[in-house]
């Protein structure tokens, strides 16, 4: 199938996604996929396969991406992998050669709470360069970025309960060099 390209100005599509750059929100966001559907009553556009949304240093990458926009001009977009794959996404965080990359089944986006939900084998990575600092994985990851706060459930729903599998966090070492001992003290 031909390839069709959306240059989408849709206002803060990845604004305050997690760890995001702020400079991103000020950039224009482009879809490329398969094929695009668009219904401008309902405001929804529909993109299938290989769809790749670039907005600044966000990729978000996924077999399929439905975009609603609500009357307020607030977007809702949700990824979902192709069969036997995962949806992903990697963007620049602020402060230097800092990056996140999560990936899941389906990724939601809310660009009115400025939430991100990764669902159904869930896995978040914030890297320094190539170095991966910090991980987390389980079938639901959330987060916040105004308020700052994760959560991480152990069921794709976002509900924890007893039995239904575990989450993980892994916390890498500051790797900061420690202070030699004074001889004598």
């Amino acid at each position: 199938m031909k390839k069709i390209v959306l240059l989408i100005a849709l206002c803060g599509i990845a604004a305050g996604t997690a760890f995001a750059e702020r400079a991103d929100s000020n950039k224009p966001t482009t879809i490329e996929a398969d094929s695009a559907e668009n219904d401008d009553v309902k405001q929804i556009r529909t993109l299938t396969g290989n769809v790749v949304l670039t907005r600044g240093t966000l990729i978000m990458k996924a077999g399929k991406a439905v975009l609603r926009e609500d009357p307020e001009r607030y977007q809702y977009v949700t990824f979902t992998a192709a069969p036997g794959s995962v949806a992903t996404f990697r963007q620049k965080r602020d402060g230097g050669d800092l990056w996140v990359e999560g990936e899941a089944e389906r990724i939601e986006y809310d660009n009115k709470s400025e939430v991100v939900k990764l669902i159904s084998k869930a896995k978040l990575e914030q890297l320094e360069g190539t170095r991966v600092t910090d991980e987390v994985d389980g079938a639901f990851i959330s987060y916040d970025s105004r308020r700052e706060v994760s959560a991480v459930r152990n069921t794709a729903t976002g509900e924890s309960r007893p039995g239904a599998g575990r989450v993980r966090m892994v916390i890498q070492p500051s790797n900061k060099p420690s202070t030699p001992a004074t001889p004598g003290k």
